[in-house]
């Protein structure tokens, strides 16, 4: 193998020019490219003209799958990778084998995620597939052995993955883990406004903030997303309204601690729900992620009124973690147990009927018989009808992986208790009978059904009938289970269309500009398609056609300025050969 395939780069400057594009120049065209006229033998086989060789290292013609683990920042995450690809010219497919690159997302949440992000890189080079690595994961800990040698992109550089990509696919090996600062200040992350491609293109996934304020002894996501860096309020605002027009009727905000959002930047995030809320058009809905309890005290009140918002879910993800003061002081979670309870009770007075999901984490280093029976007491107490159980994981590099450890034994019998207790009690028994209003937005794992939410985010089960996607209807509930309701729509109810306009269609990239997508091809309005429907040579004239000055608003003008520039040069070489020859 040449010794330029073997190289390690640590940043795409190494390779690249400053006259090179940067990631938003180059989100959609090439830019100074001029066509060549090229004689063609008319004998050659038109199938062969039209796609590239099977070895071909050109640029935006190769097939990428892209598989992403952990919480929904990191599927946000995937979802805008995958859309500057797309817009690119790459092929986004669902199907591995397929597939010339993997692009890994990870999760470095738990040992299981990682393990399986371990084996899927394995199981690429197995099948000799190049491989981009992204998330959580190479960002903490990018030196791992089993990283070696495979390119890297940063959690905080995804708006260059169609560079790493690039150079990958011939042969390089780069790594971009950089931050994003803007005059020494560190910022959110890529920009909001880049091509995504939604996995439901009636959910947008919004990450208000990156990292968090804490220091839990126990989380290795804190060494990949660092510390709070929160997006601007009218960056948000804007990115919504852009959501709705392309049809999206259910926003989730998300990021590792929403609650502690604008901190950084003089804000908070009740400032920010009222905005967001003025846009939400009638029949669309707001969710609200996971907030830790410090961050959320001192805005109860106006949490309460948000949250009571006919337009914003009554949600709330709170995690305890534990219900010992003692514990969570070694997890250094900065709250005690009466702060959480004080949180809890507060919202179920002010907001009836609320949701509180929570997590707790069982077996945590120092754990006794009698602080897990306290957490044991709180699930009783609340009843929670979502409830996140995680046995404990030592994580590599964090002060809770040196703690002295619980036995296994112990751990998986405390998971096996509290899962027990959870399932003891089924949270939903009491609204059969009741007439619920449901947003219907995906279809169920077993696909015989749709699954819609209630003013709770509560899951309800409707019957797959495709005039309900996307609406907002009315249903009686006549089954419940464990973790769902069963409702049978109201026939003489009204239906609420929250869509502003037609919903994009599933794998269409998001983002894409009217100019963009009106730019001619070949005397023709070129719209974006997916990369396999465009033959190759016609693919690459069009990011060519869209670069050449005529073609762009105010052409005549661009000519005319062309050609007295042009008129200009020949003037003065005209009358500089006078005076050589005088």
């Amino acid at each position: 193998m040449p010794a330029a395939c073997e190289s390690v780069l640590e940043d795409i400057e190494d390779i690249v020019s400053a006259a090179d594009l940067k990631p938003h120049d180059r989100q959609f065209v090439r830019r100074n490219v001029l066509p060549k006229a090229r004689k063609r033998n008319s004998q050659r086989n038109a199938q062969a003209d039209d796609e590239p060789p099977s070895d071909s290292i050109i640029p935006g013609v190769q097939k990428i799958w892209i598989r992403t683990w952990g919480c929904s920042h990191n599927n946000s995450d995937g979802e805008y990778m995958a859309g500057q690809l797309a817009a690119y010219g790459y092929k986004i497919t669902d199907n591995s084998a397929e597939a010339d690159l993997w692009l890994l997302n990870s999760c470095t949440v738990k040992n299981p995620a990682e393990d399986h992000f371990r084996n899927s890189i394995k199981k690429a080079q197995e099948g000799k597939k190049k491989v981009v690595l992204a998330g959580c994961v190479p960002q903490a800990q990018p030196r791992q052995e089993y990283l070696k040698g495979l390119s890297i992109i940063g959690v905080q550089q995804i708006d260059r993955v169609v560079e790493v990509v690039e150079e990958t696919i011939k042969g390089h090996s780069v790594r971009l883990l950089g931050q994003k600062k803007d005059n020494g200040k560190r910022l959110g992350g890529a920009r909001l406004d880049l091509p995504k491609i939604r996995k439901n293109p009636l959910i947008e996934i919004i990450s208000i903030n990156t990292g968090c304020l804490n220091a839990c002894t126990y989380c290795k996501t804190k060494h990949a997303r660092g510390d709070l860096a929160s997006y601007p309020i009218e960056e948000l605002v804007d990115r919504a309204k852009q959501s709705f027009q392309e049809g999206v009727c259910e926003i989730w905000l998300t990021s590792e601690d929403t609650g502690a959002y604008g901190r950084d930047i003089g804000t908070d995030l009740p400032t920010l729900l009222w905005k967001l809320v003025e846009v939400i058009p009638e029949g669309a809905m707001l969710r609200l992620g996971m907030t830790n309890p410090p961050y959320i005290l001192e805005h109860l009140e106006e949490m309460a009124k948000i949250l009571n918002h006919p337009r914003v879910y009554a949600f709330l993800h709170i995690p305890v973690q534990s219900a010992s003061d003692s514990v969570l002081m070694d997890m250094k979670r900065e709250y005690c147990v009466a702060d959480f309870k004080q949180v809890v009770d507060f919202l179920k007075e002010k907001v009836p009927g609320i949701t509180i999901a929570t997590d707790i984490i069982c077996g945590f280093p120092g754990e006794t018989d009698e602080d897990f029976q306290e957490t044991m007491k709180l699930v009783e107490l609340y009843r929670f009808p979502s409830l996140f159980i995680n046995q404990f994981y030592p994580r590599p590099g964090t002060p809770a992986a040196k703690m002295p450890q619980v036995p296994a034994a112990v751990k998986k019998q405390r998971t096996k208790d509290l899962s027990q207790l959870f399932h003891s009690y089924n949270p939903y028994d009491h609204k059969v009978g009741e007439r619920q209003r449901v947003l219907v937005t995906e279809e169920s794992f077993d696909c015989n059904y749709y699954v819609a939410h209630n003013p709770f985010y509560e899951q309800v089960l409707v019957p797959k009938d495709p005039l309900l996607m996307g609406k907002m209807v009315e249903v009686n509930i006549y089954e419940a289970g464990k973790h769902f309701m069963k409702g049978q729509p109201v026939s003489d109810a009204r239906v609420h269309t929250a869509s502003i306009s037609r919903p994009l269609a599933k794998g269409e990239v998001s983002g894409l500009t009217e100019e963009f997508r009106r730019a001619p091809q070949n005397g023709t309005n070129w719209k974006a398609q997916p990369s396999a429907e465009i033959p190759v040579k016609k693919r690459l004239s069009s990011w060519m056609a869209l670069q050449l000055p005529w073609q762009q608003e105010g052409s005549g003008l661009k000519i005319l300025s062309v050609s007295l520039a042009l008129l200009a040069v020949l003037v003065m070489f005209y009358y500089g050969g006078m005076k050589t020859e005088l």
